[in-house]
């Protein structure tokens, strides 16, 4: 690109911008980037770009500014956005992540002792399925919106030559989205296995351009260890099986991470531990969930929130964000990611998903 190329486009960026913002400030959004993205910050970020791919603010803001019903708004475009646009992401993540501050740092990586960790529902009464997964970017590239097609095609490759050498339960095969029909598209998303193409909010943040280049799905043998590979994440690798066995689920999605990390080397900062395209997953990027049918307890939402609130849970509908309950049926995790362990992600879940059981049982 030219040096007049470039100047134009920094011009179109910054009237692309200048327009969205008026329409957010003038709006009624609820979202944490109208709450934090003051005509001061703002002003101060509109000019800004990260040193290597080049990330504007319209590069962040731009599913925000475009979905003004969002809950957060904001992405980040690559590894370094969340230094070089700080004065913005670092409050909506002190919010989010409830009091996580520019002066607080993710503590190191700990697995903990999965000992501890029991089995959510012996008798199967409530719990049909418990999953475990993580997100992980591969350092040394960016995050959307601004991977090329070549980046995706990248990544995949180099993660089909991994997937080749795993072994004992790990072992499976990768299919590509290029190479499935509709109907095994469908089939597998209807089934929980399968990420479908990104809603309107990812496609807002440019998350899904040269869709379904690049996409696949990794699953083993017995279909209880997954990794998407360039949905929203780089990666995202999945344990998960039926019933509530939370420790042997979460053991199998460890030594997935393990096996994965002796070939390819993660984004990770020391403040905001691991790095991903979203700033709710930051830090262990753990989320383990269930779903956990309580047709009591959802008649009485605000009781089940109040629960969910108490133990730091999200509760999504059926079939995850923004979608709602089936037949009583919750998607029900850990909504805390950063400032804590890996550990203690899965420790709240498993406190929680146990009180929610006992106050099912009790009405």
């Amino acid at each position: 690109m030219s040096q007049d190329q470039k100047k134009c486009h920094l011009i179109c960026v910054s009237k692309a911008l200048d327009d969205a913002y008026k329409r957010l400030t003038q709006s009624d959004s609820k979202s944490l980037l109208k709450k934090y993205l003051t005509q001061e910050i703002y002003d101060e970020l509109k000019q800004k770009q990260t040193p290597t791919f080049k990330s504007t603010l319209l590069d962040c803001v731009q599913s925000g500014m475009m979905n003004l019903d969002s809950g957060i708004g904001i992405y980040a475009p690559d590894p370094e956005a969340y230094s070089v646009f700080a004065p913005l992401f670092d409050p909506i993540i002190e919010d989010y992540h409830m009091g996580f501050t520019p002066q607080n740092s993710h503590p190191p990586l700990n697995w903990g002792n999965l000992n501890t960790l029991v089995n959510l529902d012996p008798q199967n009464k409530y719990i049909i399925s418990t999953r475990v997964r993580c997100g992980r970017s591969i350092e040394g590239y960016p995050f959307n919106p601004c991977m090329s097609e070549d980046h995706y095609i990248e990544i995949e490759k180099k993660m089909e030559n991994i997937f080749q050498g795993l072994s004992g339960e790990l072992e499976g095969t990768y299919r590509p989205l290029t190479k499935m029909t509709k109907c095994e598209q469908e089939r597998l998303i209807d089934d929980h296995y399968l990420f479908k193409e990104g809603d309107r909010f990812l496609k807002a943040a440019k998350a899904c351009r040269f869709w379904p280049t690049g996409r696949g799905i990794y699953m083993n043998k017995n279909k209880t260890f997954l990794i998407w590979v360039n949905e929203e994440d780089h990666l995202r690798i999945i344990s998960m099986e039926p019933g509530g066995n939370l420790g042997d689920i979460y053991r199998r999605m460890i030594e997935g991470v393990k096996a994965i990390e002796q070939q390819v080397s993660f984004s990770r900062s020391d403040r905001f531990g691991y790095l991903t395209f979203c700033p709710t997953n930051l830090g262990t990027t753990i989320r383990a969930s269930a779903h956990i049918k309580v047709p009591k307890l959802s008649s009485d939402k605000e009781k089940l929130e109040a629960v969910a609130e108490k133990h730091h849970l999200q509760v999504r509908g059926t079939r995850g964000e923004h979608t709602e309950s089936e037949e009583g049926v919750y998607d029900i995790s850990n909504k805390r990611r950063l400032g804590l362990t890996e550990y203690e992600a899965l420790k709240e879940m498993q406190d929680g998903i146990l009180e929610i059981i006992k106050m099912e049982d009790s009405l």
